[in-house]
């Protein structure tokens, strides 16, 4: 199973979980599947941090999609702007310039606990989606990445299960569920090309902008 299978799955459930907030919101068979996306966007993001050319445009382009996304998320979500929550492009784009300032501190005093405690505080501060949790979630495939896969996972399922327990109600434990789908990562990216790569960042404000006009939150 390459990246782009991997990706695909996360943008599916992904979708899979936005149709089931926004339209069926007492119906948890959509969040439960939707709880793989966002470890799958996790470990897509140490993946690219570890292999991308560069990391700097890397990180404006998280941070433009941010901000691209924004109003479609709070009218998807909220029904206009609604400045309490933020979308989660920001939270990786937060989880990206921590692990970038650890690895470029290695050489000089360690400061790793205090960038991850100020990434988790500043996701937590600006309301990110999964806001601190997400870092953990980030930071803990990025932390294990040169173990064995197995160790890796094990050690990756230990902090998402007690993060989760500690933090969030049942049902996020169900992100468990999507280290299985890593475990068949064959260290491939798959077919990629600039218009492929363009397409799943599009994809999440355009199916969120399509969900509000469905749920009539944006009117023409």
């Amino acid at each position: 199973m390459n990246g782009l299978i991997l990706k695909i799955i996360a943008l599916s459930t992904m979708i899979i979980d936005h149709y089931g907030a926004i339209f069926q919101p007492s119906e948890m068979t959509f969040r439960m599947i939707g709880r793989l996306a966002f470890p799958l966007y996790c470990f897509l993001l140490v993946e690219g941090f570890i292999h991308t050319k560069d990391i700097k445009k890397y990180g404006l382009r998280l941070l433009a999609f941010a901000i691209i996304s924004e109003i479609p998320f709070d009218y998807a979500f909220y029904g206009g702007l609604h400045w309490e929550h933020q979308n989660i492009f920001f939270t990786l784009f937060i989880g990206l310039a921590a692990m970038y300032l650890i690895e470029n501190n290695k050489a000089t005093v360690n400061n790793a606990p205090l960038i991850a405690i100020g990434a988790a505080a500043t996701a937590t501060l600006l309301a990110t989606d999964y806001n601190f949790i997400g870092i953990i979630y980030i930071l803990s495939f990025y932390y294990s990445r040169n173990l064995p896969i197995m160790r890796r996972m094990s050690v990756v399922a230990a902090v998402i299960f007690v993060t989760n327990y500690l933090s969030t109600g049942w049902i996020q434990q169900y992100s468990l569920l999507a280290l299985p789908i890593i475990l068949m990562y064959n260290n491939k990216p798959g077919p990629k090309n600039k218009p492929l790569q363009y397409i799943f960042y599009w994809a999440y404000p355009l199916h969120l902008f399509i969900f509000a006009i469905i749920k009539g939150n944006i009117t023409f």
